[in-house]
């Protein structure tokens, strides 16, 4: 049997078009290429942009901001020295771009101006950091990213 070159080029496209129908299948239905947004109320955090925006401006006016440090018993959050740890408060907010499971949340909790996240609860790679706090009524937010 004889193809003739009409027929090629039909059966060429009918293969490529397989082909693309099968990759787009097995990238929707296997849970190895997960897709989801970074963060799960995406509109709801785009509504926050500008208090956000308002509070990384107050940080910018402190004398001292936060910083960090990697220790062997995790990563150390050190507040200003010049502000009273009894009137701070608010919460640090770790999230990972690559896995939302690894996310998490907790409050600030202070002694003195330290705050440790334990190196058990932090996995290699890219981390970022948001710290939303408060001194006497003013808001402020650090953000950072990191790889740990």
């Amino acid at each position: 049997m004889k193809i003739n070159w009409g027929t090629g080029i039909v059966i060429a496209f009918i293969v490529f078009i397989s082909f693309i129908m099968y990759f787009i299948i097995t990238m929707m239905t296997n849970n190895k290429y997960d897709h989801d947004l970074v963060v799960e109320d995406y509109y709801k955090q785009e509504l926050q942009f500008q208090k956000d925006i308002d509070k990384e401006t107050n940080a910018k006016t402190l004398t001292e901001n936060i910083t960090y440090k990697k220790t062997e018993e995790g990563l150390v959050i050190i507040f200003p020295e010049n502000l009273l740890i009894n009137n701070i408060s608010g919460k640090v907010f770790l999230y990972r771009p690559s896995n939302k499971q690894f996310d998490f949340e907790m409050p600030i909790s202070l002694s003195n101006h330290n705050l440790l996240i334990p190196d058990k609860r932090l996995l290699d790679g890219r981390w970022n950091i948001n710290v939303d706090w408060q001194y006497n009524g003013k808001n402020y937010l650090y953000k950072k990213e990191i790889t740990y």
